[in-house]
């Protein structure tokens, strides 16, 4: 296998000391594993982006802080040097969203650096040390899938009271451990307090788990958690030892219900149609 340039410069500057082999590979990333030490890890390469998946970004971006006022006036002007920063902004928020995460106490992999471009981080295996698979990949007795989306709902729960939505979450971007799920996949991350489409983000996140995990354990598609989770985080009273029950009685004064639970069953229907979609376009890449 050929060194990818940017896993050779961190190699030429004693970062990782190996490239063993690709793991994956995705529009916007590819995922490698590689050896520092004893110790092996994974490092994600950043692909750069045309300016037709800048737009695309619209909807995540609003609310993220800019490192600068130059950058912030370049970034909304769509100069060169505005899609730059603006490239790099999308790269530099995933790293900083999984030290804050990961100093919360949510399952994501402890990441340990981002240089020229790459981030180094934990590598999730299973029991046997071979990389983890995805949710997506794993067939679930009933019982399974009930403990996994209990855990997956905690972990949601936590990165909202961190103010932080995942924005598209799905079983393609969680691991299974050998202790459980864990959340991978941040560089969309969303602000739950400055972006106007916070709310949607979070239903779509909860809703998607619950439709894939709900085949194996029906009673789960039942449930309310993500209305539940935004109305106490709207009311300030969300906080990581929160009990959630997954019960919501929403205004039926002011909301039809029966369209309310139409558009998230269709919401769910179409993000499995969508992952479907997904898995077989990651699965050209190999």
């Amino acid at each position: 296998m050929k060194t990818p340039v940017q896993l050779q410069e961190l190699i030429d500057d004693g970062v990782i000391d190996e490239v063993l082999r690709p793991l994956k590979s995705g529009k916007e990333a590819a995922v490698y594993v590689v050896r520092t030490g004893d110790q092996v890890r994974c490092a994600k390469v950043y692909k750069d982006m045309a300016q037709r998946s800048f737009q695309q970004r619209v909807q995540y971006q609003e609310g993220r802080k800019v490192r600068g006022s130059r950058e912030a006036r370049a970034m909304a002007k769509a100069s060169k040097y505005g899609r730059k920063q603006q490239e790099q902004e999308w790269k530099n928020t995933e790293v900083d969203a999984l030290y804050q995460l990961r100093a919360a106490g949510v399952r994501v992999p402890e990441p340990f650096g981002y240089f020229h471009g790459v981030l180094v981080m934990e590598l999730v295996t299973d029991a046997e040390g071979f990389s983890a698979p995805r949710l997506g990949e794993v067939a679930l007795e009933a019982g399974q899938a009930r403990d996994y989306h209990r855990v997956l709902l905690e972990q949601i729960k936590l990165m909202l009271c961190c103010g932080l939505i995942h924005g598209d979450l799905s079983p393609y971007n969680v691991l299974i451990g050998p202790d459980g799920p864990i959340v991978i996949d941040f560089p969309q991350v969303v602000s739950a307090a400055g972006n106007n489409a916070a709310r949607t983000m979070l239903l779509r996140d909860v809703n998607n788990l619950t439709a894939y995990l709900g085949r194996s354990a029906p009673e789960l598609l039942d449930t309310w958690y993500g209305e539940q989770m935004w109305e106490l985080f709207q009311a300030g009273d969300l906080y990581p030892d929160t009990v959630l029950t997954g019960e919501y009685t929403p205004d039926e004064s002011a909301v039809d219900l029966d369209s309310v639970r139409e558009a998230i069953n269709d919401a769910r229907e179409m993000a499995l149609i969508r992952e479907q979609g997904r898995r077989a376009a990651e699965e050209e890449d190999y």
